[in-house]
């Protein structure tokens, strides 16, 4: 016997009214930005990571 199964969930009632209150809370809440350092900062450890050999050579 077949059974369906649901694949995206649903929420009903008080669990769907305060989901929809936070989504739209924080929908207004200003998006994080990196400063020119941390982006900087990052490159560099992105970068870094390319240089690593694994195993390492002995």
């Amino acid at each position: 016997m077949a059974m369906t199964i649901k694949t995206s969930p649903t929420l009903t009632g008080e669990d769907a009214r305060i989901f929809t209150e936070e989504a739209t809370r924080n929908g207004k809440l200003p998006t994080p930005k990196l400063s020119d350092a941390q982006r900087r900062m990052l490159y560099t450890m992105l970068n870094s990571g390319k240089n690593i050999t694994f195993p390492p050579k002995a």
